[in-house]
């Protein structure tokens, strides 16, 4: 048996486990540790696509037919093109767009391909600002000097000593003359109608500072693949990952505001600037265009191939997030992780952290003493108090446990059938905590830090609610996450098809986001935001999507609610569990699903967090056939 397969037997193996918290403990941190060392490899193939760097199943899911898709939604005929041009003809402004593109030994056919991609825009108020960061091959200077010759649009300057990538960003930007500046790498390819599909979504934010796509790759042969089909804004995942990159354009009075490209950070010089941008605008300033307007060229010196192809960016990369969360005072420290560009954000504790309260409801009660020892044994945060709500349901085993539970287990005694809401809303009051943690009772704190975790999430600007890893006992997902519309109601993205392991789509499962909702079987609020929305529906969510309706009342209101992936609980729901929709509860499920619907229509349809062209029909972020964005 190889190393990772028998990792994955000692992971497979913990739900049968029935062994003491330190032992459980030990075996989780001793497979992961195994399968992180047994399965990285070293360097990555240049051959090989993006994504199976990270998994192979994940990638399967996502594009094994993206060439299809493609043919039927991302294709443009004549009827389209003629649609998007009288489109562009009816924007009551057409701004000139300053297309950024700095230029060192590009291959002349990537060049020459990337050039063209420009020339063939639908969009024609347009230049290229050219920047040549003193090239040594020689057909650079004659490709550039051709096609200036060829399109006075393309504006070109010839650099008299090389200075790397932000210093030639800043010549090129020097040359712009327009309203909005995009960035474009030389190898890499514009969908024809970006131009214009950008500047009609920018005509309906007037007040726009930033705009980003989604994007593909592209082969040599031109084959496109790995799309990456990416949430609104989202200000968390912004510190993990750059998601801006590619297409990317922003308003020329920001950058010039901020100073352009900051020399000293390249290979992360584009996500600095949409970082130093984010900090002097709103999020409602930040426009997503959920098309594939942009074509990363993969080949092996490429980064869109393989990281290690550039390792001055992993760096780079860690160090511009913290130098952001400098500049806005949060508290935290920035560290790459592994094998990646991505960063790992870890909250630092103020001198007086918050008092959490961690409220445990009645649920089935076969757990219940495992979950409470799990949460004593296993957390390292200092300021907490344990409150458990009885309902008068609880055994007699039960009974005496809470009976010697001490000082450090505080009872609330609420007896008569109050529904899952209304027990929360009951609980909270009796609690002196500045954070509510809410706990079901089938569950089983893994991360020591848990708590650390979560509250230090809390501690970002505008978020009010968090939400944990949640694991099924074979350590595959339970919850991540709650992404709306999916079967009409919610699902959870990532749900049995990924392990605890596994990075996720585009590094999701390894990075902190703002997901519509998360689960209540571990939610932790803040109290001023608990307050502020009247914490949760007993009159219309009592049950059943009590959670989602809490978190989208908390948007409502202004705030925002998050996720982490390094708070791990292991969560026993039988994911076959039907008994909440079947018989007697049928009515009530019926019920609650109307509720929904009526309350909460318009996020069904469109949930931010999860992208238009992903299927609302199962929790592997399929293709969407068709993508319910709207046709071009």
């Amino acid at each position: 048996m190889e190393a990772a397969d028998e990792a994955r037997v000692q992971l497979a193996q913990l739900q049968a486990a029935q062994s003491s918290g330190p032992t459980l403990r030990s075996v989780v941190r001793r497979a992961k540790r195994r399968m992180l060392r047994d399965t990285e490899p070293a360097v990555l193939p240049p051959q090989v696509e993006p994504m199976s760097r990270w998994s192979g199943t994940e990638r399967l899911m996502i594009d094994n037919r993206y060439p299809e898709w493609i043919d039927l939604y991302d294709t443009l005929d004549s009827p389209t093109r003629v649609r998007i041009l009288d489109q562009v003809a009816a924007l009551p402004n057409q701004p000139l767009i300053s297309i950024v593109f700095p230029v060192f030994n590009a291959p002349e056919e990537y060049l020459r391909q990337a050039i063209q991609s420009v020339r063939g825009q639908i969009y024609t108020n347009w230049e290229l600002c050219i920047s040549d960061d003193r090239s040594t091959e020689p057909h650079v200077a004659k490709v550039l000097d051709e096609y200036a010759t060829l399109d006075d649009r393309i504006r070109l300057v010839l650099r008299t000593e090389n200075g790397h990538i932000s210093a030639s960003s800043n010549s090129a930007l020097g040359l712009a003359r327009g309203e909005w500046i995009c960035l474009m790498d030389h190898d890499d390819l514009l969908a024809e109608h970006a131009l214009a599909i950008s500047a009609i979504a920018l005509a309906e934010v007037p007040d726009a500072g930033l705009l980003y796509s989604d994007e593909d790759h592209v082969s040599d042969d031109g084959r496109r693949s790995t799309p990456y089909f990416k949430p609104d804004f989202d200000p968390l995942l912004i510190l993990g990952q750059n998601y801006f990159s590619h297409l990317c354009m922003m308003r020329k009075d920001l950058v010039d505001g901020v100073g352009g490209f900051r020399v000293g950070v390249e290979g992360s010089q584009d996500w600095d600037l949409v970082l130093r941008i984010l900090e002097q605008i709103q999020a409602s300033q930040v426009v997503h265009v959920p098309h594939v307007l942009y074509h990363w060229r993969s080949h092996p010196a490429s980064t869109a191939s393989s990281i290690a192809a550039k390792p001055y960016v992993i760096e780079a990369s860690r160090r511009v997030v913290q130098e952001h969360l400098d500049r806005i005072g949060v508290q935290a420290t920035a560290s790459t992780i592994r094998g990646s560009s991505f960063n790992r954000i870890k909250w630092t504790p103020s001198a007086k952290p918050p008092s959490v309260s961690i409220i445990v409801l009645p649920r089935s009660g076969q757990r219940f003493c495992r979950a409470i020892d799990s949460i004593r044994t296993r957390t390292t945060y200092l300021d907490f108090e344990i409150v458990v709500l009885d309902d008068g349901g609880f055994r007699p085993p039960v009974r005496q446990y809470l009976r010697d539970g001490g000082e450090w287990l505080t009872v609330i005694e609420h007896k008569g059938d109050g529904s899952d809401s209304a027990e929360r809303n009951i609980a909270a009051a009796g609690t002196r905590g500045d954070v509510l943690c809410f706990l079901h009772d089938d569950v089983e704190v893994l991360t020591d830090s848990w708590l650390e975790e979560l509250v230090g999430t809390l501690s970002f600007p505008e978020v009010g609610a968090v939400g944990a890893k949640l694991l099924y006992p074979d350590l595959t997902i339970q919850n991540a996450g709650v992404v709306l519309g999916i079967g009409g109601t919610v699902g959870n993205p990532h749900r049995l098809h990924f392990d605890s392991l596994s990075p996720g789509y585009f590094g999701r499962l390894m990075l902190a986001q703002c997901p519509s909702a998360v689960s209540w079987a571990c939610m932790a609020v803040r109290r001023e935001a608990f307050d502020a929305v009247g914490g949760f529906d007993e009159e219309h969510f009592p049950g059943m999507f009590g959670d989602v309706d809490f978190c989208l009342r908390l948007s409502r209101a202004g705030w925002r609610t998050g996720w982490t992936p390094h708070a791990e609980l292991i969560h026993f729901e039988n994911p076959e569990d039907s008994r909440g929709t079947d018989g007697e509860n049928a009515v009530r499920f019926a019920r609650d699903i109307r509720m929904l619907q009526s309350t909460w229509g318009r996020w069904l349809e469109n949930d931010p967090s999860y992208n238009p062209n992903l299927s609302l029909a199962h929790e592997s972020f399929p293709l969407g056939w068709p993508p319910r964005r709207p046709t071009p």
